[in-house]
């Protein structure tokens, strides 16, 4: 028996983050080793490594869409992939950490793994940027979601033009909110490329997105010039050993701020603004066949991969769309994006435990009882469980459902003036344009999707009235 210890964080610190650690748990049950999970999700770290145990693991795995700090793992040997291969292949993944190589901690430029691990062993160019952008995007979310949340009570309160102290208030703290994402975004992709240095130039990159209006993507592109700016100017500024306590307080920060600020504004604010005002405008001209191709397309990426990179790309998309609204006014492409994603982990609920139960295990039918909350909740990874075990008729019946899902809401013209919540926010007055075609949207995909994926499955041989009786 080896002992392991392992760090899961996903994008939001939800579902993938746990999903991943209960099955690199499992992974190593069967296998024959001892293994302690340390979560790094949306409400922080829970089951954290101490210091004792990191000495005494054999090997490390980081299982993360985001940025990990890695540096209390120097000297053992240590294993960094994607959150989803540690859902999909815990096994294979925790055997090859005994042979990953041992990780060093980089001195000026950050933290860095030895030259050895390159390859399949280590991230890609691809895997490093989408960590950095998922890095940011984790700690935008909350922003979005409570800001949009309190200018949607706001409407509740005092109308759509927030008439009354109450809703004027909750308008006030909302706009605030809904600002600072910009900030978070910049500061956190940033952070994730260069570490604390990376906050101050990275903030302030996402701050001039705000105030030229070039959105979300200005956010990006300006976090990414901040980290990149700092990571350039340690490699090019040596300083004399008394004087090097002055480069993390004072030349950094100046000469990053300097650098990527002027940059921005002079080089690739406007090509960027040009282009949030194009995409802005393209959507709001979007009418008949051409918006219910868009919700049909999007859709079924939130459903084709369960919020991995495809699904988070459509999610980003909705996002966008949601952040360049005037007051009063309702996304119909966030609302396509958000009913969609619901339609997965729904349908799965409704065949494995009412109209298909005798296809599935009891384990899966207790799964299927989650999937009710979490699809509701708009969390897709809730069809994960039933995905991994029947890929080839799972994905794609719950894909035409969601894409159909998506398609009728853009044709019905639904709104939402909120990114996240689910169902739950139906509730609230004026966060759902069309609440109840809304509804039927997604009834329909769900239904769709359940009939679909319970015919293609094949009954199995254990009866339901026997697994009842175990319960």
């Amino acid at each position: 028996m080896k002992r392991i210890v392992a760090i899961t964080s996903c994008s939001t610190g939800i579902a993938h983050t746990y999903m991943a650690a209960e099955a690199l748990e499992v992974a190593a049950k069967e296998i024959g080793h001892e293994i302690k999970v340390e979560t790094q999700g949306s409400i922080g770290a829970e089951n954290v490594l101490s210091k004792e145990d990191i000495e005494q693991a054999d090997a490390v795995v980081i299982a993360a869409s985001t940025t990990v700090d890695k540096s209390r793992f120097k000297g053992k040997r240590l294993l960094e992939v994607d959150v989803n291969e540690a859902i999909q292949d815990g096994e294979s993944l925790l055997e090859r950490s005994f042979d990953a190589p041992i990780y060093q901690k980089g001195s000026d430029t950050g933290e860095k793994v030895n030259s050895e691990k390159q390859g399949k062993e280590g991230k890609s160019s691809f895997q490093e940027v989408y960590s950095h952008l998922m890095t940011g995007v984790s700690y935008m979310i909350p922003f979005v979601v409570a800001g949009g949340l309190l200018i949607a009570l706001s409407f509740a309160f005092g109308g759509i033009n927030a008439e009354g102290e109450l809703a004027s208030s909750l308008k006030e703290l909302g706009d605030i909110a809904m600002t600072l994402m910009w900030p978070a975004l910049g500061g956190y992709v940033a952070f994730s490329i260069a570490s604390r240095p990376g906050l101050v130039p990275g903030m302030v990159a996402g701050m001039l997105a705000s105030s030229m209006d070039a959105g979300f993507l200005g956010s990006m592109v300006g976090g990414f010039l901040a980290g990149y700016t700092i990571v350039i100017l340690r490699k090019w500024i040596r300083l004399p050993k008394n004087f090097s306590g002055l480069l993390p307080i004072l030349i950094l920060p100046l000469l990053s701020v300097l650098i990527s600020g002027l940059i921005f504004i002079y080089v690739i604010g406007g090509p960027l603004i040009a282009l949030n005002d194009g995409l802005t405008g393209w959507l709001n001209g979007l009418t008949g066949i051409n918006s219910i191709l868009l919700g049909l397309i999007l859709g079924g990426m939130m459903a084709i991969d369960l919020a991995g990179p495809i699904g988070k790309a459509a999610y980003f998309f909705g996002v966008a769309s949601l952040t360049n609204l005037s007051q009063g006014e309702v996304s119909t492409v966030m609302a396509a994006v958000m009913v969609a994603g619901m339609v997965p982990p729904l349908a799965m609920a409704l065949s494995s435990t009412i109209i298909g139960k005798d296809r599935y295990t009891l384990e899966q039918r207790e799964a299927g009882k989650s999937a009710w909350v979490l699809g509701f909740s708009f969390i897709s990874e809730g069809a994960i469980p039933f995905a991994v075990a029947d890929p080839i008729r799972v994905l794609p019946s719950v894909t035409v459902g969601a894409a159909i899902t998506g398609a009728l809401s853009m044709l019905f013209g639904t709104g939402i003036a909120v990114p996240h919540g689910g169902f739950f926010v139906f509730f609230i007055p004026g966060a759902v344009e069309g609440v109840l075609l809304y509804v039927l949207a997604l009834a329909v995909g769900v239904a769709v999707s359940g009939i679909l994926v319970t015919v293609l499955k094949k009954p199995i041989h254990t009866s339901v009235e026997t697994d009842s009786r175990v319960q």
